[in-house]
């Protein structure tokens, strides 16, 4: 049974206006030291608003929603979709409704709650979320917002690869180790380099490896790449730390499947405790308050240049998704 707080009114403002995008490229020389490659840089997603990545594609999605005058917003979340979606919604002035596991991270779920949408917690995982939120969409008439059930989130996202371009002076990195959820995130990069390529933007003649990192709690798409699989079989009982990673059947599974291929890519799982251990490490060594998320990027990252799976000359672009402060109670 759904367990829903209801939302305070919302006051009418533009959507955009929280501020996303424009997060810092750290140079880390610590890590590229510790992990064994030329360079590293950490894109640093939790300092967007409500702390996450998420702020680029709501933007997009909750703008492109306003235009067309729908009645309301919802969307399943793992956490920080649903704050994303949430303080967008309250900056156009629209109403929000989220599903989201009772498991999601206390603290982000109070930022929900803070930001005024009408949050519905129910037991299981982000799938169970999906189920009744898309029943909600169909039967009120709100506009669904979930990952890749719309085009705009994905469009939002490109910018992510925009970014690392513009700040590496249209240059590429050689890798990109992205940890991997609903996975729009690396499908919106991708999407990007290949467009900056065909519009002559980059002189890159080789466009970056991309690497999805996942939890061995987790790990639909590390086994279907394993595997040599163009779809993602669910996975049974997924369990982690890294709420944001706790996406055992995500939709984008070919998209996903498709640019690690055709990036030459690869992917990679670890456990929890190595997770947790990562993320203190790259706390530690860059000043960034990394979530899990992070963590499990700079763990996959180690393991797979120890496996040499990642060359030592490469210079590399680590993502951290999200702020650790929302994992905190």
């Amino acid at each position: 049974m759904a367990l829903c707080s209801p939302a305070p009114a919302a006051r009418r403002r533009g959507a955009g206006e929280p501020g996303e995008g424009g997060t810092p490229l750290i140079n880390a020389p610590k890590l590229a030291t510790a992990i064994g490659v030329t360079s590293v840089w950490v894109k640093d997603e939790g300092l967007n608003p409500t702390g996450s990545f998420k702020a680029r594609g709501m933007s997009a999605a909750v703008t492109r929603a306003k235009a067309h005058n729908v009645p309301g917003l919802v969307v399943p979340t793992a956490g920080n979709a649903g704050a994303a979606l949430a303080a967008y919604a309250a900056a156009a002035g629209m109403k929000a409704r989220v599903y989201a596991p009772e498991t999601t991270p206390r603290g982000i779920l109070a930022t929900i709650r803070t930001l005024g949408a009408e949050l519905c917690t129910l037991p299981g995982h982000i799938g169970d979320s999906g189920k009744a939120a898309r029943a909600f969409a169909a039967e009120h008439g709100w506009f669904d917002v979930s990952t890749l059930r719309e085009p705009y989130r994905i469009e939002g996202k490109k910018t992510l690869g925009y970014e690392i371009a513009e700040q590496l002076g249209f240059e590429l990195p050689d890798v990109i180790v992205y940890p991997t959820g609903g996975g729009t995130g690396l499908i919106g990069m991708w999407k990007a380099f290949a467009e900056m390529q065909e519009m002559y933007w980059t002189q890159a003649t080789t466009l970056p490896r991309m690497i999805t990192a996942q939890s061995t709690g987790c790990a639909p798409i590390v086994r279907a790449f394993a595997a040599g699989k163009d779809r993602a079989e669910p996975w049974q009982d997924p369990k982690t730390i890294a709420a944001g990673l706790r996406v055992p059947g995500p939709l984008g599974d070919r998209l996903i499947l498709r640019a690690l291929r055709e990036s030459n890519g690869d992917a990679g799982a670890v456990d929890d405790l190595t997770i947790s251990l990562a993320t203190a490490e790259l706390s530690h060594a860059t000043g960034i308050d990394a979530s899990p998320e992070g963590g499990c990027a700079l763990a996959v990252c180690k393991m797979l240049v120890k496996e040499g799976r990642i060359a030592n000359s490469a210079r590399v672009v680590i993502f951290n998704t999200g702020s650790g402060a929302g994992y905190r109670d």
